[in-house]
């Protein structure tokens, strides 16, 4: 069994309950013998954001995505199941794609579900599910038109601040202005500004914030602190700051 298969069985906490579970059902079903699987409920705020409700969020959520534009591709499975194992590892992205064709047969609720997580996880992890869905959406090499209004929607429904939507935004979807957006400032923004402005996003980005999602996501968080980094390391080279 890959980490997958060990997060669903170490508990799915409030993902069993609402929209969210009933997409599951069939799926978790198609997966796993009922004796596998011990479903651990969780019911109250964020402290039931257990690493196997985030981990099947996301793939409902990406199943939305995909389903955007009307198609689902065997291109896009595949570019999926890359973006998984990178991730995750081989024997997870197997079982993560098993379960994506089951949870893409279903009809996904967008705002049932994205309130269910809004009602459940704490910002920073919300933001976390956000970076991650422009992650998969970017697999191919970018992020379509219908996926991001997809990812937007999902965005808005969740709760996220159009400031913090544009930040993650533009950690994937660059322009000339993307290092500025991440950092949620102005071209104009004095020296100081920027300086401020670099210390409250890597503050906010930082991935001891979603700690309580374990190691793995947690090294997702990462990526998305690097980013911040990377994009404040543009700025100063662009500006002369030392």
């Amino acid at each position: 069994m890959g980490k997958f298969g060990k997060w669903i069985a170490g508990g799915l906490g409030w993902a069993v309950f609402g929209p969210i579970g009933g997409i599951l059902g069939f799926a978790l079903g198609s997966l796993f013998e009922a004796s596998d699987v011990t479903r651990t409920a969780g019911t109250k705020g964020y402290a039931a954001s257990t690493t196997g409700s985030f981990a099947m969020t996301l793939l409902v959520l990406v199943a939305a995505v995909m389903k955007a534009d009307g198609r689902v591709l065997k291109s896009e499975l595949s570019y999926v199941k890359q973006y998984f194992i990178k991730a995750f590892g081989e024997d997870s992205a197997s079982e993560a794609i098993r379960m994506l064709r089951d949870i893409l047969e279903q009809n996904i609720p967008i705002h049932e579900v994205s309130v269910q997580v809004k009602q459940h996880m704490d910002y920073s992890t919300r933001l976390q599910l956000l970076h991650m869905l422009f992650g998969v959406a970017q697999a191919d090499g970018q992020v379509d038109p219908s996926e991001l209004n997809t990812i937007a929607s999902v965005a808005g429904y969740m709760g996220i601040s159009s400031k913090d939507f544009e930040s993650i935004k533009s950690m994937f979807v660059e322009d000339v202005d993307s290092a500025y957006k991440i950092l949620e400032i102005d071209r104009s923004a004095t020296e100081d500004e920027i300086k401020k402005a670099y210390r409250k996003m890597a503050l906010k980005y930082h991935p001891d914030k979603v700690s309580h999602l374990g190691e793995d996501f947690q090294k997702q968080a990462k990526e998305k602190f690097q980013k911040v980094n990377d994009a404040y390391e543009k700025i100063k080279k662009e500006r002369g700051i030392n």
